[in-house]
C-alpha cells in the first residue's frame, strides 16, 4: 500500500526492489500495487509549498518544516533518489490512483507507479492535474485518449476504494505498508535487509 505523495513510499519501493534482487527470489515474486490516500481532502492542485503544508499540519514554521524534510532527503539519496522539496506542491492523488488502476488493467502497473512517483518527487510535477497525468501515461506507452476517458468518468473509483478498505481491514494506518502472501506485514520504509529476511522466511515456509 502506498501513495504517490508519500516520500517514504518511494524509498520503501526502492528498498523492496533491492531486496527482491538480492534475495534471488525475483522469479517467484509478483508485486501488486495497492492504493492509499494520505490526505483524501487535499485539493487536486495547490499553490502552497510542501513546507507551508507541513507547517500547517504540525503547527510550526515553514523554516522548521524545511528542516523536517532534510533527513527524508538524505534517506532518499541512499537509494539513488534526489527529492526536490523546494518545488514540490501538495496534490490530491485519487485520480492518479484511478489511472494507475487502468494502467494495471493494460499490463503496466509497475511502469505507472514508478513514473508517478518520479514525476512528483524528482521532477516536482503536479500530479493532481489531468494534463500532467495524461502526459505521464503517454510516456509509458499507453493511449492518451483512452486515459482521458478514464479521468473524465468515475472509472476505477471502486477499485481504488476497495484497496483502501482492504488496507484498513488489515490494519494499515500509514504507508508504505507491505503484506507478503497475506500473512506477513512490513510497515514503513525498512532497510532492504528487513525485506529480504521477510521474503526468505516466507519462501522457506
Amino acid at each position: 500500500w502506498s501513495d504517490y505523495v508519500c516520500p517514504f513510499c518511494y524509498i520503501g519501493k526502492r528498498r523492496l526492489e533491492e531486496a527482491i534482487q538480492s534475495s534471488g527470489l525475483a522469479e517467484n515474486i509478483e508485486v501488486q500495487f495497492k492504493a492509499y490516500e494520505l490526505d483524501p481532502n487535499s485539493p487536486a492542485i495547490s499553490e502552497k509549498s510542501t513546507y507551508e503544508m507541513l507547517a500547517e499540519k504540525y503547527q510550526t514554521t515553514p523554516e522548521a518544516a524545511k528542516q523536517m524534510t532534510t533527513s527524508v532527503k538524505h534517506q532518499a539519496q541512499t537509494v539513488g533518489l534526489e527529492y526536490d522539496f523546494d518545488r514540490i506542491k501538495p496534490a490530491n492523488t485519487f485520480d492518479a490512483h484511478r489511472l494507475a488502476k487502468w494502467a494495471e488493467a493494460q499490463g503496466k502497473p509497475a511502469e505507472a507507479s514508478e513514473r508517478l512517483l518520479k514525476a512528483y518527487f524528482i521532477e516536482a510535477q503536479e500530479i493532481g492535474r489531468h494534463e500532467v497525468l495524461l502526459n505521464l501515461i503517454e510516456e509509458i506507452g499507453l493511449d492518451r485518449a483512452l486515459a482521458a476517458e478514464v479521468l473524465t468518468s468515475n472509472a476505477f473509483e471502486a477499485e481504488v476504494k476497495r484497496d483502501i478498505e482492504e488496507g484498513m481491514s488489515l490494519g494499515v494506518q500509514g504507508v508504505p505498508f507491505f503484506v507478503i502472501n497475506r500473512k506477513y506485514a512490513v510497515s514503513g520504509a525498512q532497510p532492504a535487509e528487513a525485506f529480504e529476511e521477510a521474503l526468505r522466511k516466507v519462501a522457506e515456509e
